[in-house]
């Protein structure tokens, strides 16, 4: 079982934390779980993020693995290892923040820091069972942050239960507020086409969650999926792609990489299109209602056993990657289905409602555990 790639004891006495290991912090190096960086130097500097959780009195544990070059969803990893899923054994972590969602599935600190580019808090967050969120584009700081440059990326926390996630919150963004009330809120109930076990499982919670519902479409959301995907690939070959000189990234990031080295000028130009058009079609929905809701995944995790294909895999993310185009907060909450396998459901607010986005999640939460309706098999 690779979490853990680096144990620390950094900080004050307060909540335990371990950190991506795309994150910076001083005297230890950034390696993101790939041989590729296994002789990078030690960062000099604090990432902005680790220097305001050491700020707020929280205690750094350790830094955790990864999906290679943070660029795959399955969490799998040849050279550190795969992260063991800790409530469901023998499923996939999740990617690419699969050691910090294990780490709190695992119990083995108090909230953990992923990144999101493309899913990749909220994905390993529902493949692990628990809560994942990733806040407004640029409201949490990404310096220090790998890549350096990245207009999807954003630092997010996964946390067991939703004090925990607000605290994580609460430490690593100044500006975080306390919570509003949720009066009046009405649920966009987003269609989408998911297992039916998964869409029975996001219905029965949200209504048991005793909100007003109300069905809407995102007639947009392919779209922006592949726009999603056409940006990511562009990024992280500018940022990662000199690595594939060393001969050690590993075959499934590697092949990746080889065809995002295709992705034109053209095609990026018609992406960002897709982004402003996709972002106009959330704003105007959330105007009318303030949450929408779907779920993280479109299917139960994979067994590790199938999801050496990390292509054959990406289909994972075509509910979340759209919401790192357009830059809205987005929190996945941990549910079971009938199989007894992890579902997520995804909660979606207007940028910056991120403090209304957690209120939501923390009532939701509250009206599941009373009606018995979020529990681990």
């Amino acid at each position: 079982m690779t979490i853990v790639v680096e144990d620390l004891q950094l900080g004050g006495t307060g909540l335990t934390v371990m950190v991506k290991d795309t994150i910076d912090i001083a005297g230890y190096p950034t390696r993101a779980s790939s041989e590729a960086l296994s002789e990078a130097p030690n960062a000099t500097t604090h990432a902005a993020v680790v220097q305001s959780l050491l700020d707020a009195g929280c205690r750094i544990t350790g830094k955790t693995s990864l999906h290679e070059l943070a660029f795959g969803t399955t969490g799998l990893n040849n050279w550190v290892g795969t992260a063991n899923n800790p409530l469901y054994p023998g499923r996939i972590p999740g990617g690419s923040s699969s050691g910090s969602a294990a780490a709190v599935a695992a119990g083995l600190a108090d909230f953990a820091l992923g990144t999101d580019t493309g899913g990749s808090v909220r994905i390993p967050a529902a493949c692990c069972g628990v809560l994942g969120l990733k806040p407004t584009f640029g409201r949490v700081s990404r310096d220090g942050v790998m890549p350096t440059h990245s207009s999807l990326d954003c630092v997010g926390p996964f946390a067991a239960d939703i004090a925990r996630l607000i605290a994580a919150m609460q430490a690593i963004d100044p500006t975080f507020k306390s919570l509003p009330a949720t009066v009046n809120v009405q649920i966009g109930v987003v269609s989408v086409q998911a297992h039916p076990e998964i869409l029975a499982a996001v219905d029965s919670a949200l209504m048991a969650g005793g909100f007003p519902l109300q069905g809407v479409q995102l007639p947009g959301m392919a779209a922006a999926y592949d726009a999603g995907l056409v940006v990511i690939n562009r990024e992280t070959w500018n940022a990662c792609g000199h690595l594939l000189e060393t001969g050690r990234v590993g075959a499934d990031v590697a092949a990746r990489l080889r065809a995002a080295s295709e992705t034109s000028d053209a095609a990026l130009a018609e992406a960002e299109q897709v982004r402003q058009a996709f972002t106009a079609e959330v704003d105007a929905l959330l105007s009318r209602y303030p949450i929408l809701a779907l779920p993280t995944m479109p299917d139960y995790p994979l067994l590790v056993s199938e999801a050496a294909d990390t292509r054959a895999a990406i289909g994972m993310t075509a509910l979340v990657r759209a919401f790192n185009l357009s830059g809205h907060p987005a929190l996945s909450i941990p549910l079971v289905g009938r199989s007894g396998l992890p579902v997520g459901l995804q909660l979606i607010a207007a940028k910056g409602a991120d403090e209304l986005l957690c209120a939501v999640a923390r009532d939701l939460l509250g009206s599941l555990e009373h009606n018995l309706i979020r529990r681990n098999p």
